[in-house]
């Protein structure tokens, strides 16, 4: 158990499916989405997005296993896996990327191996 000044890791918070949310999450603990979300999502700890989820907004996360469907830009401190039935629509910025075989990706990568890619490529290249 953490500590009353210590962020709850070990939380899952599920948004299942046919559920929608229009607005921005903050949490600490790891998320799996399901259903449809509007709005930007930031969390300390895994996001999962299922076959059946999908999120218009931007993403930060430690790590992200996508199924499902994402428009906007996605940044992650850690891995970020594509599966196979993935659509990512905006910029995506990681320390390690996979990708499956059938993942549908549009838009910028950055894989930067210090841990956070979220630096703005630099002009004239």
């Amino acid at each position: 158990m953490a500590k009353s000044n210590e962020p709850e890791s070990s939380s899952l918070n599920l948004v299942g499916t046919g559920t929608s949310i229009t607005g921005e999450i903050i949490a600490n603990g790891d998320i799996r989405i399901d259903g449809q979300m509007k709005g930007n999502l930031s969390t300390k700890g895994k996001l999962v997005v299922g076959p059946t989820g999908s999120i218009i907004g931007d993403v930060v996360c430690r790590n992200s296993d996508v199924f499902g469907k994402i428009e906007g830009t996605v940044k992650v401190t850690e891995l970020l896996a594509l599966k196979e039935t993935s659509r990512i629509e905006g910029d995506i910025a990681q320390a390690k990327l996979s990708i499956e075989p059938g993942a549908i990706f549009t838009g910028r990568c950055t894989t930067n191996t210090s841990g956070m890619g979220t630096k703005e490529p630099k002009k004239g290249r």
